[in-house]
């Protein structure tokens, strides 16, 4: 089996997360680099077998298979364009980003004219296989809630006047559709953007975010229906340990991604 050149743009949690998962890997000879930002701290907790670069030059040079962006919506607008030109397939862990229309559009052009691919990974969600079958229905109605800890909202819930640590009942911080849900929320809703976009369109799209002190993991909840039947699904997940705005499963979906890019069978 031919070795993988693998480069991931950032190395936050989720990036260190899939780190260690790829070079745990039993595969011989696969090459791991990542793409940092010139005197950025993470620098000194790569691990020793992985190759730091500084910029796409010497991304270029170590001719990747695969890039990852790991590093938020910044690492979106400013380095995955310059990793299409280059041709190559782009996995996008921050997929709000794409609720901003103009670098959409900006992003799949510059695939098309350089042979470069946009990847979007399900993320901490499920049962996106199903919303795109049923995208086009005729009378879908789709909506999605997020439901956290008050710990994955203490700004927030102190912006609002809230004590996070003495709150007694749920805090709907959020309605309304999944373009304003993906602007207002940048590091919390990358999964609002996923459905839009395997479903009927960000603004068809229905979002509500809620901060609940019984919530013991962060927990998603979509439901469609349609003229094909009806979908209610929840999965509740386990927050990361360094970031409880994030999901602990995100790494595990990117390393899945990676997996189905590399492999003879893919389940779509």
């Amino acid at each position: 089996m031919k070795p993988r050149r693998l480069v991931l743009i950032g190395f936050g949690a989720i990036a260190g997360d899939l780190a260690a998962a790829l070079l745990d890997a039993p595969q011989p000879g696969n090459a791991l680099g990542v793409l940092l930002r010139p005197g950025s701290a993470s620098r000194q907790r790569l691990p020793q077998n992985c190759t730091p670069l500084s910029d796409l030059t010497e991304l270029a040079a170590f001719a990747p298979d695969l890039v990852v962006e790991a590093a938020g919506h910044e690492a979106v607008r400013g380095s995955v364009p310059g990793c299409l030109a280059l041709g190559l397939p782009v996995l996008i862990s921050s997929i709000g980003a794409l609720h901003d229309e103009a670098l959409l559009a900006s992003l799949v052009a510059t695939a098309r004219e350089h042979g470069g691919r946009l990847l979007l990974p399900s993320g901490a969600l499920g049962g996106l296989d199903y919303v795109r079958a049923v995208r086009h229905a005729s009378e879908l109605t789709l909506r999605y809630e997020s439901r956290k800890p008050p710990a994955a909202w203490s700004a927030e819930l102190k912006a609002l006047g809230h004590d996070p640590d003495r709150l007694d009942a749920p805090v709907t911080l959020f309605s309304g559709n999944a373009r304003e849900a993906a602007a207002a929320y940048p590091q919390n809703l990358n999964v609002a953007a996923a459905l839009a976009l395997a479903g009927p369109g960000f603004e068809a799209t229905g979002v509500d975010v809620v901060c609940d002190p019984t919530a013991t993991g962060n927990t998603h909840v979509v439901t469609a229906r349609s003229e094909f039947g009806t979908m209610h699904l929840a999965i509740a997940n386990r927050p990361s340990p360094s970031n409880p705005k994030s999901s602990w499963i995100v790494g595990r979906s990117l390393l899945a991604a990676i997996e189905q890019f590399f492999a003879p069978v893919m389940m779509l």
